[in-house]
């Protein structure tokens, strides 16, 4: 039993850690999927350094009674704000910074009073540092014969292109996902309505259907006290 409570708070954390450990190098990709509670919001904090290039992708896939829209806005230090949508279900924004420092990257769910809305967002930082990652003394062991062979640098660039498109294959991947989970939760969503306005029309039809069968059958009923009524509310026949 405690092994197994262990097992659930790793798996609870992970998400965190994974947004909160230092990438190798320079390029930082990072995927999450976070609640906004209604009249709250969801800030993240990331240091970027002057020229880095910032991507950010989000989409909300999930809102309650189908509302899947969100307020998103991009913060520097000062507290300037540098991108905003309002509004919107999803959004694509990619700018390169200018100054170093600690940027906010917020969702703002406070005009709904209601509605917890589920964000699945993907945050990318690239540098052109990285040749830096692949200098580990290869070059000092080889002659510059080898060197000139090998082709060093178009290898690094090979590599760094898989390595960027492998990036954007799994984040598409992931993307993929989080549509699915939203279309999921919209037909989960238009399934609940619709059976419960079936099953209140069911209703309405067999309340009206027995209130019928009373007021015909009070007609023939000498003893029933709607006859009566029906009985005095009648016009004579005969004057």
């Amino acid at each position: 039993m405690a092994s197994h409570r262990g097992t659930l708070l790793v798996i609870s954390i992970f998400p965190f850690f994974l947004l909160l450990q230092p990438s190798c190098g320079r390029d930082i990709e990072r995927e999450m999927t976070v609640e906004v509670k209604a009249g709250t919001e969801e800030c993240f904090y990331e240091t970027i350094k002057a020229g880095e290039t910032l991507d950010v992708e989000y989409q909300v896939i999930d809102g309650g009674q189908g509302e899947l829209d969100i307020d998103f806005y991009l913060a520097g230090q000062t507290g300037e704000i540098l991108l905003q949508d309002l509004r919107r279900s999803e959004g694509n924004h990619r700018t390169t910074i200018s100054e170093e420092g600690d940027y906010r990257i917020c969702w703002d769910n406070t005009f709904s009073h209601f509605n917890t809305k589920t964000v699945f967002f993907g945050i990318t930082v690239e540098s052109d540092e990285d040749d830096d990652l692949w200098d580990d003394g290869l070059e000092e062991t080889i002659t510059a014969e080898e060197i000139y062979e090998m082709k060093i640098e178009d290898i690094k660039d090979a590599m760094g292109r898989i390595r960027a498109h492998l990036t954007k294959s799994r984040f598409t991947q992931d993307q993929l996902r989080a549509y699915e989970a939203r279309d999921r939760n919209l037909a989960e969503s238009n399934c609940t309505k619709v059976t419960t306005w079936s099953i209140i029309n069911i209703t309405v039809m067999l309340v009206t259907g027995l209130i019928q069968v009373i007021l015909l059958r009070s007609l023939f009923d000498d003893k029933s006290r709607l006859h009566g009524i029906w009985k005095k509310g009648a016009p004579s026949t005969f004057s």
